[in-house]
């Protein structure tokens, strides 16, 4: 039992990270774009990127599915270059996670560039500092608040996706088989003192996440205060 677990754990931990990387390379220039441009379409594409805080996550399974499978686009594609087929598989679920935390991941990132405001861009400008160098040496450690949520945020999320997974991943053991399709399967099966140990940790993870952001916030704003 230990040694399922322990895989379980590891591929929930795995999946979270991955994901949490991909999200942070691409969600960066998104948040940063949406915080900075002034155009009409700026609504459009927050309210599309942003779908999946309000879209169950049933549905969303289900056209990704059909978007990644053999006879979809993204499917074939990846067929075409030599990865395979997508479901059922850890690169679908990665995918998959990656979609349905993508929000989790931009909004957080796109408010801490917001708030920053553009008096620092404009004053490291007259320093000579280039676009590239002002993001990189003024934005990112002003940010550093905003990336940390994102972080924590994108992380927790992807572990404790459901829904998502199950439809594109099934419950195969070490390959799409996470935490939260381990403890589907307990309460399934009626071993509850098994979902017990499973659940209570999720539960502890999350507090101790969620205090993480409380704290680094509150320690950003008593800065800002100084």
């Amino acid at each position: 039992m230990f040694d399922t677990y322990f895989t379980v754990i590891w591929l929930t931990i795995k999946l979270a990270t991955v994901v949490t990387l991909v999200l942070l390379c691409v969600a960066t220039p998104l948040a940063w774009w949406l915080s900075q441009t002034q155009s009409r379409f700026k609504p459009v594409v927050s309210a599309v990127f942003a779908v999946p805080l309000v879209l169950p996550p049933t549905v969303m399974g289900f056209y990704l599915l059909l978007l990644l499978g053999p006879n979809g686009p993204v499917g074939r594609l990846s067929e075409m270059i030599g990865l395979g087929t997508l479901p059922f598989s850890f690169t679908g679920i990665a995918i998959a996670c990656a979609v349905h935390s993508f929000p989790f991941v931009v909004q957080p990132l796109q408010n801490s560039f917001e708030a920053i405001g553009k008096r620092p861009l404009e004053v490291a400008a007259t320093l000579g500092a280039s676009s590239f160098d002002c993001f990189r040496n003024v934005i990112v450690p002003l940010a550093r608040p905003g990336f940390i949520t994102a972080i924590v945020m994108g992380f927790c999320h992807a572990i404790g996706e459901f829904g998502v997974v199950l439809m594109i991943g099934g419950n195969i053991p070490g390959k799409t088989r996470v935490l939260s399709v381990e403890i589907y399967n307990h309460v399934e099966a009626m071993e509850y003192a098994q979902a017990h140990w499973l659940a209570g940790g999720m539960v502890v993870f999350s507090f101790i996440a969620l205090l993480i952001i409380y704290l680094v916030n509150q320690k950003a704003a008593n800065r800002s205060i100084a």
